[in-house]
């Protein structure tokens, strides 16, 4: 069973930067694709960052040049620094991963940007 536990939320101010973490476990992680979402109250859960199993990242426009995904294999955990962060950026923000064809999916950190 593939658990990934998210870490690193909170309240932070304009122009501040944050950095989530994801442990997971129960699986090969090295062989994963990871990605972070996000959904803010109202809206969609929409991509933030993601990164395949070879490495390759790509970034939703709102956040490039802002945030950061990385991983850490011997770690088991995925990162994503925030930096610069806005007032829009506030959400609370889901690590995933897909292996085998499946999704996987942590319960989140809250992550608030006060203007």
């Amino acid at each position: 069973q593939v658990q990934l536990v998210e870490s690193g939320g909170g309240l932070v101010q304009a122009g501040g930067s944050l950095r989530l973490s994801c442990a997971v476990s129960g699986s090969i992680f090295s062989f994963m694709a990871v990605a972070w979402f996000r959904q803010a109250p109202g809206k969609q859960r929409e991509l933030v960052a993601g990164m395949t199993s070879g490495g390759n990242t790509n970034y939703a426009d709102s956040v490039k040049g802002r945030f950061t995904i990385s991983r850490s294999i011997g770690k088991n955990t995925v990162y994503l620094q925030m930096n610069s962060l806005e007032p829009e950026d506030t959400a609370v923000y889901y690590c995933n991963s897909k292996i085998g064809g499946m999704d996987y999916w942590g319960k989140g950190t809250l992550v608030t940007v006060s203007s």
